[in-house]
């Protein structure tokens, strides 16, 4: 249950990251977000090492590429949902984004090797079904989003798919130091130049907000490369419908938006979901342990 936990967790706390975010939208650039975010991070990481020497285990790697294509997925992914939530509400951006579990059972099937059981894909589909039963009213009122905010959402979703893809790929790689250090540092050298074009003075407020963004993104990355580590995509890749309930509740929280029964049974659906396709993720599959020829 540790891979579930950790996903769960690692949802939730990128979908506080998104609510935040769209508030900072409102006076502050993507840029200048990112950068603040980014140098959060390296911050973080560089001072738990000087406190502690070798915290996070090495940050040389014998898979260089993996983690630089993985860095530059995350850097898409930030901006991409950064714009997105500009532009849409919470629940329409996440609307686009639980289309993830497909792409990440698609992308491990041809990059890994994986062979999701067929339940893992059948709940999968259920757990659509509730986002579509969460989400129908919007559809028959006309959503409030724009073509291209929902093309931002679009981008972001494929490039945070191709991340969990990549940190299943990463999972013999013990140790928490690569996976932060090494898009952080990425981050700041593509960010840096436009970061500093755009820059405006923050408000101490926003200032918090934003350093605060950095800490958050990075334990939810440590969370998401650990859930990786210790179950398959196949197994994990249905919870990513679980921010359907953390969209409901930020926006309960931070906007005072009280969802009506279309949307709590909708969540009601996704979470079914999540709990079953861990349970059909967890025995193995008949057909990878068939000898060849029988």
């Amino acid at each position: 249950m540790l891979g579930p936990v950790l996903m769960l967790l690692g949802i939730g706390l990128f979908g506080l990251l998104d609510a935040v975010s769209k508030v900072l939208s409102a006076g502050h650039g993507v840029w200048q977000v990112l950068l603040i975010r980014y140098g959060t991070i390296l911050a973080v990481v560089l001072l738990l090492r000087a406190l502690r020497p070798g915290w996070g285990g090495p940050l040389a790697t014998r898979y260089p590429r993996l983690h630089l294509a993985r860095a530059g997925a995350m850097l898409g992914s930030a901006a991409c949902f950064f714009m997105t939530f500009a532009t849409l509400p919470l629940v329409e951006g996440y609307l686009v984004f639980f289309t993830s579990p497909f792409f990440v059972l698609g992308l491990a099937a041809l990059a890994l090797g994986e062979r999701p059981a067929p339940a893992a894909w059948g709940w999968v589909a259920l757990g659509f079904v509730g986002v579509a039963i969460g989400l129908a009213p919007g559809f028959a009122g006309g959503m409030g989003g724009g073509w291209v905010g929902y093309a931002w959402a679009f981008a972001g979703t494929l490039c945070h798919s191709l991340v969990l893809v990549l940190n299943r790929a990463l999972r013999h790689e013990s140790g928490l130091a690569r996976p932060l250090v090494w898009p952080a540092v990425l981050g700041l050298v593509l960010v840096l130049p436009a970061g500093l074009w755009t820059w405006q003075a923050p408000s101490a407020a926003s200032l918090a907000m934003m350093v605060g963004n950095g800490v958050v993104v990075g334990l939810a990355t440590a969370a998401l490369a650990e859930a990786f580590r210790h179950a398959p995509a196949s197994r994990l890749a249905p919870f990513g419908y679980s921010g359907l309930v953390w969209s409901l509740g930020f926006d309960l929280a931070i906007w005072a938006h009280v969802p009506g029964w279309p949307l709590a049974l909708g969540a009601a659906v996704v979470v079914l979901a999540c709990v079953m396709s861990e349970r059909a993720g967890a025995k193995p599959d008949r057909r990878a342990q068939r000898p060849r020829g029988g």
